[in-house]
C-alpha cells in the first residue's frame, strides 16, 4: 500500500472507529477494589472482539495472575521485516462524582468533534488507535505485529510486569508502540521521551481506642486526624517544594508548558499560585512529587463532635526517570515516621511501585515514526515527557534492550484524564491512528 492509500483508508474508517470507541467507552471497566468486576471482563472480551476485526489472525485473552486478563494479538512478520508490539489498557479509572460530569461519563457523548465519558482518551483512545491503523492494512501487514492490551494498569499496573518478565518470547520485538500518552495540544505533534515512575501507599494514624467527645476530651485527647494533617503538610516547604531528604529537584533539558498554558490546562484559580521551583519542565517531568491522593475521615455531613481516634490517607508519589521507585516510597515512609508528633502508632500499607523511563536517542523506528507524524500532522513532532507513569514501560526496556520504545498518542493535556468531563478529540485520534499506520508502513518499507 502507499500512504495515500493509508490516508484514506484510515479516513474512511472514522465513522466505524468512533462507534466502536462509543461501544467500548461506554463500559465501565474500572478494575479498582470494590467496583465490580463484570464490566471489566466485558471490556476484555469487546477488545478482542475489536482486534479481531482489525485482520489479526490470532487473538486471544491471556491470564495475568492476580489481575484482569490481558488481551493479546499477533501476525507472523513478512521475511525479513521486523515485529512491532503496540500496547494499550482497556480499563479506567473511577468516575468519580457524577455530578462533576457535564455528560454521564459512561454514556459517551458526541459534542463539537469531541467524544466525552470516562475513558475516551485514556486509554481507550490508544486501543482504537491500533484498531484503526491495523484495519487499514486490510490483513496484510508490512511487519510483525504483536499487541498486548492490559486489564488493571490504573491500579496495580505493577502485574503486567511480572507477567512480561516470566514470558518474554511472547512480547519480543524490534520496536514497542505505547499508545498512552498524548500531544501538549491538539495538533501539537508530540513523542514521549520521559516518564516518571510512581510509588503509593496507604498510611494510617492511631491514637484512642474509640471516639471519644471533643467537650469532654478535647485538649488533651491525641487527635489522630489533627496529627495525619501535621504529617502530611510537613512533606513539603512552604514553596511547595517537596523536602523530604534525599529526594531533590531535577532539571529537564526540553522545553515545557508556558505558565499560562499550564495554568489554563490544570484549571488553577486566579490569583492561586504554582507550587515548587525550577521550570514547569522540570517540576512536571524531572523532579519528585508528593500528592495525598484520598483522605478517610468523617464527611462533614456526618461530623460529631468527636476527637477522631483513627485516620488514613492515600499518598502517592511521583518519581524522576532515574529515580527507584521502592527507595523513594522508604524515605517518604521513613520521614513520616519521624515527623509523628505525641508517639502516635502509624502504619503503612497496600505499597504499589512502578518504574519511570528515559529513552535513547532514537534510532530507525524513530526516524520513520518523525516521518509519519510529519505527514499525518502537517509538521515534526518534538520531545516531550510526561509526569505520569506506565509501569510496563521501564520493564519492556529491561527485557528488550535493544527494542525501540516509541510513546505517542490522542490523550492531549486538554483532553481531562483522571478527571470529570474526560474527552478525546476525533481528529487528534483520526491523526494519531494515521501516524501509526504510517509508521508501520515505514518501518515495513527497505527503504527505512
Amino acid at each position: 500500500m502507499t500512504p495515500d492509500q493509508i490516508e484514506s483508508a484510515v479516513a474512511a474508517s472514522m465513522p466505524q472507529t468512533v462507534e466502536d470507541l462509543k461501544r467500548l467507552a461506554a463500559i465501565p471497566s474500572v478494575a479498582f477494589p470494590g467496583h465490580p468486576e463484570e464490566p471489566v471482563f466485558a471490556a476484555a472480551a469487546l477488545t478482542e472482539e475489536l482486534l479481531r476485526s482489525a485482520g489479526l489472525p490470532h487473538v486471544q485473552q491471556v491470564a495475568v495472575e492476580g489481575s484482569f486478563p490481558a488481551v493479546y494479538a499477533e501476525a507472523p512478520a513478512p521475511p525479513g521485516a521486523p515485529t512491532v508490539l503496540l500496547y494499550a489498557h482497556y480499563d479506567v479509572q473511577p468516575a468519580g462524582d457524577p455530578a462533576a460530569w457535564r455528560t454521564p461519563p459512561f454514556e459517551p457523548t458526541l459534542i463539537d468533534g469531541r467524544l466525552y465519558g470516562r475513558g475516551t482518551a485514556d486509554d481507550k483512545s490508544g486501543v482504537m488507535s491500533h484498531v484503526a491503523a491495523l484495519r487499514a492494512f486490510r490483513g496484510r501487514f508490512p511487519v510483525g505485529i504483536k499487541v498486548i492490551v492490559e486489564g488493571q494498569e490504573e491500579y496495580a499496573g505493577e502485574r503486567l510486569e511480572a507477567f512480561v518478565e516470566r514470558n518474554p518470547d511472547l512480547l519480543r520485538a524490534d520496536a514497542v508502540v505505547v499508545a498512552d500518552t498524548g500531544n501538549p495540544r491538539v495538533g501539537d505533534p508530540a513523542v514521549t521521551t520521559s516518564l516518571r515512575g510512581m510509588a503509593a501507599f496507604t498510611i494510617e494514624v492511631r491514637t484512642l481506642r474509640e471516639p471519644v467527645h471533643s467537650g469532654s476530651a478535647g485538649g488533651a485527647a491525641p487527635d489522630a486526624l489533627a496529627a495525619l494533617m501535621r504529617m502530611l503538610t510537613s512533606l513539603h516547604d512552604d514553596n511547595g517544594d517537596v523536602r523530604v531528604p534525599g529526594l531533590p529537584r531535577g532539571a529537564f533539558l526540553g522545553q515545557g508548558p508556558s505558565e499560562e498554558e499550564f495554568r489554563k490546562t490544570a484549571g488553577v484559580l486566579d490569583g492561586v499560585s504554582l507550587v515548587g521551583s525550577g521550570s514547569l519542565a522540570d517540576r512536571l517531568w524531572s523532579s519528585f512529587a508528593i500528592t495525598v491522593t484520598g483522605l478517610d475521615v468523617p464527611s462533614v455531613a456526618q461530623a460529631v463532635n468527636a476527637v477522631q481516634p483513627v485516620a488514613r490517607a492515600r499518598v502517592t508519589v511521583r518519581v524522576p526517570p532515574a529515580g527507584d521507585p521502592k527507595t523513594t516510597v522508604n524515605a517518604v515512609v521513613d520521614f513520616l515516621r519521624q515527623v509523628a508528633p505525641w508517639g502516635v502508632q502509624v502504619g503503612f500499607g497496600d505499597f504499589t511501585v512502578g518504574s519511570g523511563f528515559q529513552a535513547d536517542s532514537g534510532g530507525t523506528a524513530r526516524a520513520a515514526l518523525n516521518r509519519a507524524m510529519e505527514r499525518a500532522f502537517g509538521r515534526p513532532p518534538r520531545d516531550v515527557g510526561a509526569g505520569g507513569s506506565i509501569p510496563l514501560v521501564n520493564t519492556l526496556l529491561r527485557q528488550f534492550p535493544a527494542a525501540e520504545i516509541l510513546l505517542f498518542g490522542a490523550e492531549d493535556e486538554d483532553a481531562g484524564c483522571h478527571a470529570p468531563n474526560e474527552r478525546v478529540d476525533l481528529e487528534e485520534l483520526r491523526k494519531v491512528a494515521t501516524t501509526e499506520a504510517l509508521f508501520l508502513l515505514e518501518l515495513g518499507s527497505p527503504a527505512s
